[in-house]
Protein backbone atom coordinates (compact mmCIF):
# COMPACT_ATOMS: atom_id res chain seq x y z
CA UNK A 1 0.00 0.00 0.00
CA UNK A 2 1.50 3.42 -0.94
CA UNK A 3 1.78 6.33 1.47
CA UNK A 4 -0.27 9.36 0.47
CA UNK A 5 1.81 12.52 0.86
CA UNK A 6 -0.99 14.94 0.00
CA UNK A 7 -3.83 16.21 2.11
CA UNK A 8 -7.44 16.41 1.05
CA UNK A 9 -6.91 19.78 -0.64
CA UNK A 10 -4.09 18.43 -2.77
CA UNK A 11 -1.23 20.18 -0.92
CA UNK A 12 1.88 18.07 -0.44
CA UNK A 13 2.67 17.22 3.18
CA UNK A 14 6.19 18.23 4.31
CA UNK A 15 8.74 15.47 4.30
CA UNK A 16 10.76 14.49 7.33
CA UNK A 17 13.82 16.31 5.97
CA UNK A 18 11.83 19.52 5.57
CA UNK A 19 10.43 19.19 9.09
CA UNK A 20 13.94 18.74 10.50
CA UNK A 21 15.18 21.69 8.46
CA UNK A 22 12.42 23.94 9.76
CA UNK A 23 13.03 22.79 13.33
CA UNK A 24 16.73 23.50 12.90
CA UNK A 25 15.90 27.01 11.62
CA UNK A 26 13.68 27.69 14.62
CA UNK A 27 16.46 26.45 16.91
CA UNK A 28 19.00 28.75 15.24
CA UNK A 29 16.60 31.69 15.55
CA UNK A 30 16.15 31.03 19.26
CA UNK A 31 19.92 30.84 19.69
CA UNK A 32 20.27 34.18 17.94
CA UNK A 33 17.72 35.77 20.26
CA UNK A 34 19.64 34.41 23.25
CA UNK A 35 22.82 36.05 21.99
CA UNK A 36 21.02 39.37 21.47
CA UNK A 37 19.16 39.22 24.80
CA UNK A 38 22.05 40.53 27.02
CA UNK A 39 22.48 43.58 24.80
CA UNK A 40 18.74 44.24 24.71
CA UNK A 41 18.50 44.00 28.50
CA UNK A 42 21.37 46.46 28.96
CA UNK A 43 19.95 48.70 26.22
CA UNK A 44 16.54 48.78 27.86
CA UNK A 45 17.85 49.16 31.40
CA UNK A 46 20.51 51.79 30.77
CA UNK A 47 19.04 53.79 27.88
CA UNK A 48 15.35 53.29 27.16
CA UNK A 49 14.06 53.24 30.74
CA UNK A 50 16.17 56.25 31.89
CA UNK A 51 15.01 58.20 28.83
CA UNK A 52 11.39 57.33 29.55
CA UNK A 53 11.80 58.35 33.18
CA UNK A 54 13.48 61.62 32.18
CA UNK A 55 10.64 62.32 29.75
CA UNK A 56 8.21 61.71 32.59
CA UNK A 57 10.08 64.09 34.89
CA UNK A 58 10.20 66.82 32.25
CA UNK A 59 6.41 67.08 32.31
CA UNK A 60 6.25 68.13 35.97
CA UNK A 61 7.29 71.10 38.07
CA UNK A 62 8.15 71.26 41.75
CA UNK A 63 6.68 74.30 43.47
CA UNK A 64 7.05 75.65 46.97
CA UNK A 65 3.29 75.69 47.34
CA UNK A 66 1.52 72.65 46.04
CA UNK A 67 4.52 70.37 45.64
CA UNK A 68 5.08 68.58 42.35
CA UNK A 69 2.39 69.43 39.80
CA UNK A 70 1.84 68.48 36.17
CA UNK A 71 3.22 71.19 33.88
CA UNK A 72 2.75 69.68 30.43
CA UNK A 73 5.02 71.52 28.02
CA UNK A 74 5.64 74.39 30.42
CA UNK A 75 9.24 73.36 31.07
CA UNK A 76 9.93 73.19 27.33
CA UNK A 77 8.45 76.63 26.79
CA UNK A 78 10.66 77.97 29.55
CA UNK A 79 13.76 76.28 28.12
CA UNK A 80 13.22 77.67 24.63
CA UNK A 81 13.29 81.19 26.05
CA UNK A 82 16.01 80.61 28.65
CA UNK A 83 18.91 82.95 27.77
CA UNK A 84 21.49 80.88 29.67
CA UNK A 85 20.58 77.76 27.74
CA UNK A 86 20.47 79.57 24.40
CA UNK A 87 23.84 81.21 25.02
CA UNK A 88 25.30 77.84 25.99
CA UNK A 89 24.03 76.21 22.81
CA UNK A 90 25.42 79.07 20.74
CA UNK A 91 28.77 78.77 22.52
CA UNK A 92 29.16 75.06 21.82
CA UNK A 93 27.98 75.68 18.25
CA UNK A 94 30.82 78.18 17.81
CA UNK A 95 33.15 75.68 19.47
CA UNK A 96 32.11 73.04 16.92
CA UNK A 97 32.62 75.33 13.93
CA UNK A 98 36.14 76.30 15.01
CA UNK A 99 37.57 73.30 16.83
CA UNK A 100 36.31 70.37 14.75
CA UNK A 101 37.74 71.45 11.35
CA UNK A 102 41.14 72.07 12.93
CA UNK A 103 41.13 68.72 14.74
CA UNK A 104 40.02 66.73 11.67
CA UNK A 105 42.55 68.51 9.46
CA UNK A 106 45.39 67.57 11.83
CA UNK A 107 44.10 63.99 12.10
CA UNK A 108 43.83 63.72 8.31
CA UNK A 109 47.35 65.06 7.78
CA UNK A 110 48.75 62.66 10.39
CA UNK A 111 46.94 59.66 8.86
CA UNK A 112 48.19 60.54 5.36
CA UNK A 113 51.73 61.03 6.66
CA UNK A 114 51.75 57.63 8.38
CA UNK A 115 50.21 55.87 5.38
CA UNK A 116 52.66 57.44 2.95
CA UNK A 117 55.50 55.27 4.28
CA UNK A 118 57.89 58.22 4.20
CA UNK A 119 58.21 58.49 7.97
CA UNK A 120 61.11 56.59 9.44
CA UNK A 121 59.45 56.32 12.87
CA UNK A 122 55.85 55.82 11.74
CA UNK A 123 54.96 53.56 14.67
CA UNK A 124 56.36 55.97 17.22
CA UNK A 125 54.66 58.90 15.50
CA UNK A 126 51.34 57.06 15.48
CA UNK A 127 51.68 56.10 19.14
CA UNK A 128 52.65 59.64 20.11
CA UNK A 129 49.52 61.11 18.52
CA UNK A 130 47.19 58.45 19.88
CA UNK A 131 48.61 58.47 23.42
CA UNK A 132 46.75 61.63 24.58
CA UNK A 133 43.46 59.84 23.89
CA UNK A 134 44.43 57.24 26.51
CA UNK A 135 44.77 60.01 29.10
CA UNK A 136 41.47 60.55 30.99
CA UNK A 137 39.76 63.85 30.27
CA UNK A 138 39.99 64.86 33.92
CA UNK A 139 43.77 64.35 33.99
CA UNK A 140 44.24 66.12 30.67
CA UNK A 141 42.18 69.12 31.79
CA UNK A 142 44.04 69.40 35.10
CA UNK A 143 47.37 69.16 33.30
CA UNK A 144 46.50 71.87 30.79
CA UNK A 145 44.89 73.95 33.52
CA UNK A 146 48.22 73.98 35.32
CA UNK A 147 49.98 75.04 32.12
CA UNK A 148 47.40 77.81 31.58
CA UNK A 149 47.78 79.24 35.09
CA UNK A 150 48.61 82.93 34.94
CA UNK A 151 50.50 82.93 38.23
CA UNK A 152 52.03 79.45 38.43
CA UNK A 153 51.72 77.96 34.94
CA UNK A 154 54.59 76.98 32.70
CA UNK A 155 53.68 79.56 30.04
CA UNK A 156 53.53 82.28 32.69
CA UNK A 157 56.95 81.27 34.00
CA UNK A 158 58.43 81.34 30.49
CA UNK A 159 56.89 84.75 29.87
CA UNK A 160 58.37 85.97 33.16
CA UNK A 161 61.82 84.72 32.14
CA UNK A 162 61.49 86.65 28.89
CA UNK A 163 60.18 89.76 30.70
CA UNK A 164 56.85 89.49 28.92
CA UNK A 165 53.33 89.72 30.26
CA UNK A 166 51.84 86.26 30.92
CA UNK A 167 49.26 85.05 28.38
CA UNK A 168 45.69 85.19 29.65
CA UNK A 169 44.55 81.71 28.64
CA UNK A 170 41.90 81.71 31.37
CA UNK A 171 40.31 85.02 30.44
CA UNK A 172 36.85 85.30 28.91
CA UNK A 173 38.30 86.04 25.47
CA UNK A 174 40.66 83.05 25.47
CA UNK A 175 38.75 80.46 27.48
CA UNK A 176 36.84 78.83 24.61
CA UNK A 177 40.05 78.54 22.61
CA UNK A 178 41.86 77.09 25.61
CA UNK A 179 39.18 74.40 26.00
CA UNK A 180 39.29 73.75 22.26
CA UNK A 181 43.04 73.17 22.51
CA UNK A 182 42.51 70.58 25.27
CA UNK A 183 39.84 68.73 23.27
CA UNK A 184 41.99 68.82 20.13
CA UNK A 185 44.94 67.41 22.06
CA UNK A 186 42.74 64.63 23.44
CA UNK A 187 40.85 63.46 20.36
CA UNK A 188 43.11 64.07 17.36
CA UNK A 189 44.70 60.65 17.83
CA UNK A 190 41.32 58.95 18.05
CA UNK A 191 40.21 60.40 14.72
CA UNK A 192 43.62 59.70 13.20
CA UNK A 193 43.26 55.99 14.00
CA UNK A 194 39.84 55.87 12.30
CA UNK A 195 41.19 57.58 9.18
CA UNK A 196 44.34 55.48 9.10
CA UNK A 197 42.31 52.27 9.36
CA UNK A 198 40.19 53.45 6.43
CA UNK A 199 43.33 54.16 4.41
CA UNK A 200 44.61 50.64 5.00
CA UNK A 201 41.43 49.32 3.36
CA UNK A 202 42.04 51.16 0.05
CA UNK A 203 43.00 48.66 -2.70
CA UNK A 204 46.67 48.89 -3.66
CA UNK A 205 45.71 48.46 -7.31
CA UNK A 206 44.61 52.10 -7.30
CA UNK A 207 48.02 53.20 -6.08
CA UNK A 208 49.77 51.12 -8.72
CA UNK A 209 47.56 52.57 -11.45
CA UNK A 210 48.28 56.09 -10.20
CA UNK A 211 52.03 55.37 -10.20
CA UNK A 212 51.83 54.10 -13.77
CA UNK A 213 50.07 57.32 -14.76
CA UNK A 214 52.91 59.29 -13.19
CA UNK A 215 51.01 60.61 -10.15
CA UNK A 216 53.17 61.71 -7.24
CA UNK A 217 52.48 61.33 -3.54
CA UNK A 218 50.50 64.57 -3.27
CA UNK A 219 48.41 63.83 -6.35
CA UNK A 220 47.70 60.31 -5.14
CA UNK A 221 46.63 61.59 -1.75
CA UNK A 222 44.34 64.23 -3.27
CA UNK A 223 42.75 62.10 -5.99
CA UNK A 224 42.62 58.64 -4.37
CA UNK A 225 43.15 58.68 -0.62
CA UNK A 226 41.04 61.66 0.43
CA UNK A 227 37.99 60.63 -1.70
CA UNK A 228 38.26 57.14 -0.22
CA UNK A 229 38.21 58.67 3.27
CA UNK A 230 34.85 60.42 2.89
CA UNK A 231 32.83 57.77 4.79
CA UNK A 232 35.41 57.70 7.61
CA UNK A 233 35.53 61.51 7.73
CA UNK A 234 31.75 61.55 7.97
CA UNK A 235 31.88 59.16 10.93
CA UNK A 236 34.46 61.36 12.65
CA UNK A 237 32.34 64.42 11.94
CA UNK A 238 29.21 62.89 13.45
CA UNK A 239 31.15 61.81 16.54
CA UNK A 240 32.52 65.34 16.80
CA UNK A 241 29.03 66.83 16.64
CA UNK A 242 27.93 64.65 19.54
CA UNK A 243 31.07 65.34 21.55
CA UNK A 244 30.98 69.11 20.98
CA UNK A 245 27.39 69.59 22.10
CA UNK A 246 27.95 67.28 25.09
CA UNK A 247 31.01 69.22 26.23
CA UNK A 248 31.15 68.90 30.02
CA UNK A 249 34.32 67.61 31.70
CA UNK A 250 36.68 70.30 30.45
CA UNK A 251 34.57 73.38 31.33
CA UNK A 252 33.41 71.81 34.60
CA UNK A 253 37.01 71.42 35.79
CA UNK A 254 38.21 74.71 34.33
CA UNK A 255 35.42 76.42 36.25
CA UNK A 256 37.45 75.98 39.43
CA UNK A 257 40.38 77.83 37.90
CA UNK A 258 38.27 80.65 36.41
CA UNK A 259 34.95 80.82 38.27
CA UNK A 260 34.31 84.35 37.05
CA UNK A 261 34.59 83.25 33.41
CA UNK A 262 32.84 79.87 33.42
CA UNK A 263 29.46 79.89 35.14
CA UNK A 264 26.95 77.07 35.58
CA UNK A 265 25.48 77.66 32.12
CA UNK A 266 28.69 77.81 30.09
CA UNK A 267 27.64 74.73 28.11
CA UNK A 268 24.20 73.05 27.93
CA UNK A 269 25.48 69.87 29.57
CA UNK A 270 27.04 71.84 32.41
CA UNK A 271 23.81 73.81 32.75
CA UNK A 272 21.75 70.65 33.10
CA UNK A 273 24.19 69.31 35.69
CA UNK A 274 24.05 72.57 37.66
CA UNK A 275 20.26 72.60 37.59
CA UNK A 276 19.97 69.01 38.81
CA UNK A 277 22.69 68.83 41.46
CA UNK A 278 23.12 72.44 42.59
CA UNK A 279 19.74 74.06 42.04
CA UNK A 280 17.76 70.85 42.74
CA UNK A 281 15.60 71.55 39.65
CA UNK A 282 15.47 67.96 38.49
CA UNK A 283 12.41 68.40 36.28
CA UNK A 284 13.80 71.35 34.39
CA UNK A 285 17.19 69.63 34.09
CA UNK A 286 15.47 66.68 32.40
CA UNK A 287 13.85 69.11 29.97
CA UNK A 288 17.20 70.71 29.16
CA UNK A 289 18.70 67.27 28.57
CA UNK A 290 15.92 66.32 26.16
CA UNK A 291 16.24 69.55 24.21
CA UNK A 292 20.01 69.09 24.02
CA UNK A 293 19.45 65.62 22.60
CA UNK A 294 17.06 67.07 20.03
CA UNK A 295 19.66 69.69 19.02
CA UNK A 296 22.30 66.97 18.59
CA UNK A 297 19.94 64.90 16.42
CA UNK A 298 19.05 67.89 14.23
CA UNK A 299 22.66 69.04 13.76
CA UNK A 300 23.86 65.48 13.08
CA UNK A 301 21.14 64.97 10.49
CA UNK A 302 21.94 68.32 8.86
CA UNK A 303 25.64 67.43 8.64
CA UNK A 304 24.80 63.99 7.26
CA UNK A 305 22.36 65.42 4.72
CA UNK A 306 24.74 68.11 3.47
CA UNK A 307 27.76 65.82 3.17
CA UNK A 308 25.77 63.04 1.48
CA UNK A 309 24.26 65.48 -0.99
CA UNK A 310 27.67 66.93 -1.86
CA UNK A 311 29.21 63.49 -2.34
CA UNK A 312 26.41 62.50 -4.73
CA UNK A 313 26.75 65.70 -6.73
Amino acid sequence: MSVNTTDRLGARAPSRAEVRRRARGVSHARTGYLFVAPFMLVFLGLLVLPLAYAAYLSLFQERLIGGTVFAGLGNYTRALTDPRLLHGVGRVGLFFLIQVPIMLAIALFAALAIDSGLLRVAKGFRLGIFLPYAVPAVVATLMWGYLYGQDFGLFAQLADKLSLSPPKFLSSDWMLGSIANIVTWEFTGYNMIILYAALRAVPHDLYEAAAVDGAGAIRTAWSIKIPALRPALLVCLIFSVIGSFQLFSEPQLMQRLAPSVIDGGYTPNLYGYTLAFTGQEVNYAATVSFLLGAVIVVVSYAVLFVTTRRSRS
